[in-house]
């Protein structure tokens, strides 16, 4: 996304004094976000697109994460991003090198994180990984697979071969399985490749097989809230009504993606609308379904997401009440309630 860069001179200052007083009282906020501009972040992008954080008198820019950018937890903690975007055991690792940071929402409930199969030799279910040959991308994905194995209680007997962000070394067999996403790279032979899900090859989440937490957790210095709480609040607010006005139609955020905010990476419409479609059915809590959107759950967060930290070989995890703030996305709820 382009930064805006200010004119100077005598006409750029005339010209701002003539500015509306809400665009010159807009407060900046800077948001890394975890991985590219694509449609994972179809929130942000509506919330943008529809003025929503413009109407909470905030000016938000997006740094994209990536392969070759820093992670989020590195960028917000440097003072070069004021919110960010984080999943869950990188998250509980930056706390333990000491940064102080508080959980004020999560995106989606369910991770799309699994692995591909074929048919020949199909990975339906956590015992179906022991002795198979898994294709995998680094240690996020090596971490997933020990994990969901610790979990059912099986022994940790897989081999690890490297891999890219691609499936088709699994299509040339060089491996039984690949550690992917079902919303990115399943959605590739879906779309480009024209395989069905469930006939041509397999999906298995290991949300399914166990290994649960959410993704896209959206944190911020404890310092910051405290002293910017109202931003805050702002930019939860109008990200929750992006996510709302996406849910009517996911062809329009995929398209604002594939022409705009990600127009120079090459993004594909279809299956960025295709991707869109499945993550909009993942922002429910499965095992709380009514609960709001984006609202942290207490009960996910002490069991399954703390018996996944365990599983991962992590321990001293914070109290859960020190570990969020749950306050600020039920004021958010409240008051969209209220219009």
């Amino acid at each position: 996304m382009q930064r805006r860069h200010f004119l100077q001179g005598t006409v750029a200052a005339a010209g701002a004094l003539a500015a509306p007083a809400v665009h010159a009282q807009a407060k900046p906020v800077r948001v890394a976000i975890g991985w590219i501009n694509n449609v994972e972040y179809a929130g942000v992008w509506m919330g943008l697109e529809k003025g929503y954080f413009k109407a909470e008198g905030l000016d938000v820019t997006t740094l994209p994460g990536g392969p070759n950018a820093p992670p989020p937890p590195v960028t917000v903690a440097s003072g070069k991003a004021e919110i960010g975007y984080g999943n869950w055991l990188p998250y509980l690792d930056a706390l333990n090198r000491g940064n102080d940071f508080v959980l004020v929402a999560g995106t989606f409930p369910v991770s799309p994180l699994g692995i591909l199969s074929l048919p020949g030799k199909p990975i339906l279910k956590a015992a179906d990984i022991v002795g198979k040959k898994i294709l995998a991308q680094g240690p996020n994905e090596r971490t997933a697979i020990d994990a969901t194995l610790a979990l059912n209680k099986l022994p940790k007997q897989w081999e690890f071969v490297p891999a890219g962000f691609s499936p088709e070394p699994l299509l040339a067999k060089a491996g039984d399985g690949y550690t992917a996403f079902g919303t990115n790279q399943a959605v590739t032979l879906e779309v480009k490749m024209h395989m069905v899900r469930g006939k041509d090859f397999f999906f298995t989440s290991f949300d399914s097989m166990g290994y649960r937490y959410y993704t896209n957790l959206v944190f911020v210095k404890r310092d910051y809230l405290a002293a910017n709480r109202p931003i805050v609040l702002g930019y939860l607010k109008g990200l929750t009504r992006g996510w709302m006005e996406n849910a009517k139609d996911p062809a329009v955020a995929a398209k604002l993606v594939v022409d705009k905010y990600g127009a120079d990476l090459g993004l594909d419409l279809k299956q960025q609308t295709r991707q869109n479609e499945l993550q909009i059915g993942m922002l429910k809590n499965p095992d709380k379904p009514n609960l709001p959107l984006l609202m942290l759950d207490k009960d996910t967060l002490a069991g399954p997401m703390y018996a996944a930290a365990k599983a991962s070989g992590r321990e001293n995890l914070p109290p859960i009440d020190k570990l969020c703030d749950f306050s600020l996305m039920e004021e958010v709820h409240a008051s969209l309630k209220k219009n």
